[in-house]
């Protein structure tokens, strides 16, 4: 499932791009040919290419068109001609299907995290979900995914791609993938995946741990449930896993990071295009002042990475373990009127200390490397977890 990370409020944000839909629809239905304008406009560019290929299909094209299926094709061309991988056009179906897996966190599935690696073209897989059918099958963090059900997918096809892993509860899925130099197939059986869950342990006694698969909606309130539970048992210092984390609603990160930080902290940095710039400030008292180890991997993403670099920058937290995965970009999900959607990329995030985020990452206090054989294993057995022993060391 790609892993979506945007704040909150958008969701219910609905805007009409009414110039945009009305110019692509003009440039499908109307019969003129344009050779002799010289249009400047990208727009005015884009419907005098579309009415002479237009006139040319309705002379010589054999089958039969249809009209909604041409015009969605249209705009998502428009949007993947932004060569942005994290922007996407959505029909109305495939709107209400993203709503649901990325926001209610539960849907029918295998249960994958996945990213579009733009620079091979492929889908990789971020982290199987925890629990989930594609983890139980043995699909792991680091794959890449060719083929469902023997279809093979680029990088650019990836919700053509989460469409054909979704299906019914109890059917069964193909999916292939490349490992290394290797090939892999594993039949996984779709059921209702939860993408919600925090885990919580004590060690030593005294050191909480909190891991945080996912920043779905309720996260933080959950998070905060299981801190308090763990503040009861006396805990002295605090251990808070994001790896495999692919981010998710952004407010969930930045409602935890106010858990332990001074009120009127900042905690994120974000800029659009024009320089604008929105600072999001901690709001209340800290609930907790323990030393705090935030653990992250190459597969810590997005959400995980503000949530990391506003502890590392308010000096609550030291990072231990591998520079995160770079994703420094947010996300806007606009609902037009039509029902369709379009997110978008709206704006670029920095930490509290202005560093960029961005095909960069949060770099640790203190670099950790797991044991090769367990570098892309969700559930690395403890005696072979040498980060989180690290971490445990650290603050004994």
């Amino acid at each position: 499932m790609e892993e979506e990370k945007f704040s909150k409020s958008i969701f219910i944000k609905s805007i009409v791009l009414a110039i945009l839909v009305t110019a692509v629809v003009a440039s499908m239905i109307t019969i003129i040919i344009l050779n002799n304008i010289d249009e400047t406009d990208l727009m005015g560019k884009i419907t005098d290419k579309l009415t002479m290929v237009e006139k040319i299909i309705d002379n010589d094209y054999l089958g039969d068109i249809d009209e909604n299926e041409v015009l969605d094709w249209t705009i998502k061309g428009y949007v993947y001609g932004l060569d942005d991988e994290y922007s996407e056009y959505f029909t109305k179906d495939e709107l209400e299907e993203y709503k649901t897996d990325n926001i209610e966190g539960e849907f029918v599935g295998v249960g994958i995290n996945i990213v579009q690696d733009t620079e091979k073209n492929a889908i990789r897989v971020l982290s199987p979900i925890k629990g989930s059918p594609a983890e139980e099958a043995g699909i792991m963090a680091g794959d890449y995914i060719t083929k469902i059900n023997d279809v093979s997918y680029t990088g650019e096809q990836m919700t053509e791609a989460v469409n054909n892993m979704k299906g019914q509860e109890g059917t069964t899925v193909k999916i292939q993938v490349l490992r290394g130099e290797e090939t892999k197939e594993f039949n996984v059986v779709r059921r209702s995946v939860r993408i919600n869950p925090i885990e919580s342990n004590i060690y030593e006694n005294t050191i909480g741990y909190l891991k945080i698969s996912s920043f779905d909606e309720g996260c933080s309130t959950e998070f905060e449930e299981k801190l308090e539970e763990l503040k009861n048992k006396n805990i002295k210092s605090l251990i808070i896993d994001l790896r495999n984390n692919g981010g998710g609603i952004v407010d969930e990160a930045t409602d935890i990071a106010d858990l332990f930080t001074d009120k009127g902290a900042t905690l994120l940095i974000t800029k659009d295009k024009e320089d604008n710039e929105d600072i999001t400030y901690a709001n209340k008292d800290k609930v907790i002042d323990v030393p705090v180890i935030v653990l992250t991997n190459e597969n810590t993403a997005s959400a995980s990475e503000i949530l990391a670099g506003a502890l590392k920058d308010n000096n609550v937290a030291q990072i231990v373990g591998t520079t995160s995965f770079g994703k420094g970009v947010i996300q806007e999900l606009l609902t037009l009127k039509d029902g369709s959607g379009l997110k978008l990329t709206t704006s670029e995030y920095y930490t509290p200390n202005r560093s960029k985020i961005n095909k960069i990452g949060i770099e640790p206090n203190e670099t950790v490397e797991l044991p090769d054989e367990y570098k892309n294993v969700l559930e690395v057995p403890f005696e072979q977890d040498t980060q989180l022993k690290r971490a445990i060391e650290l603050l004994k």
